[in-house]
């Protein structure tokens, strides 16, 4: 099946709890991956399942994922390998008339897909991608991997092929009898915050704090 901005882009991506939170668009799934630089890669290697939580970046229609080149599922990515990863960003906590429905206002995407090694050739644009999703600027202001710190990490991608997102807004959804309870309802909004720069008491005295870290911001 072809997604479209309300079909899955396969029947295994199809949300079938809450479809109507169900969002396909590739403009929706994009904007929840862009802002986040944290997920969880979920796998299966000998039986095991793993979830690690792992930075990423995004480069057109592909997560790029890096970790070290020792890790199960870096070395069995070589071949291939089938990952699940999620983003989520958390808005608001749900108060509700009944505890039944208390929920969270969220936004979330579940990639599926075969993971695969990035080549070697490749694995230096792969890590600036994901050094400037993180801390954009910091990439040129920074010194680059030398041959050793290169052979010691992975890079895999991830095709954004079979990718769904799922979002909750507004209030609280109370059976109709309940709007009746003298029961303060509502929602408690949660954001990201950015703090202050704090240097590392190692630096070079005088070194200035660059723009990159003073300015930074999150989509």
């Amino acid at each position: 099946m072809s997604a479209t901005d309300s079909e899955p882009p396969s029947d295994r991506t199809r949300i079938r709890r809450n479809p109507s939170r169900a969002k396909y668009d590739r403009e929706t799934i994009n904007a929840i991956l862009d802002e986040g630089f944290i997920g969880h890669l979920g796998f299966v290697i000998d039986g095991q399942p793993c979830v690690i939580p792992t930075g990423y970046g995004r480069v057109g229609d592909e997560l790029l994922i890096h970790g070290s080149s020792g890790s199960r599922v870096m070395r069995r990515a070589g071949e291939g390998i089938d990952v699940c990863f999620s983003v989520t960003h958390v808005d608001g906590i749900v108060v509700a008339r009944s505890v039944f429905h208390q929920s969270i206002n969220y936004r979330s995407v579940v990639v599926l897909g075969r993971a695969m090694r990035v080549a070697e050739a490749e694995k230096l644009d792969a890590l600036a991608a994901i050094s400037e999703r993180l801390t954009p600027g910091s990439w040129d202001a920074a010194r680059k991997p030398d041959k050793k710190e290169l052979a010691a990490t992975s890079v895999i991608r991830l095709s954004l092929a079979e990718a769904s997102a799922k979002v909750r807004t507004g209030p609280p959804a109370d059976d109709e009898e309940d709007y009746a309870l003298p029961i303060w309802a509502g929602v408690i909004p949660t954001t990201f915050a950015i703090g202050s720069p704090v240097p590392d008491p190692r630096n070079i005295p005088g070194i200035p704090t660059p723009d990159f870290v003073k300015n930074y911001r999150r989509a």
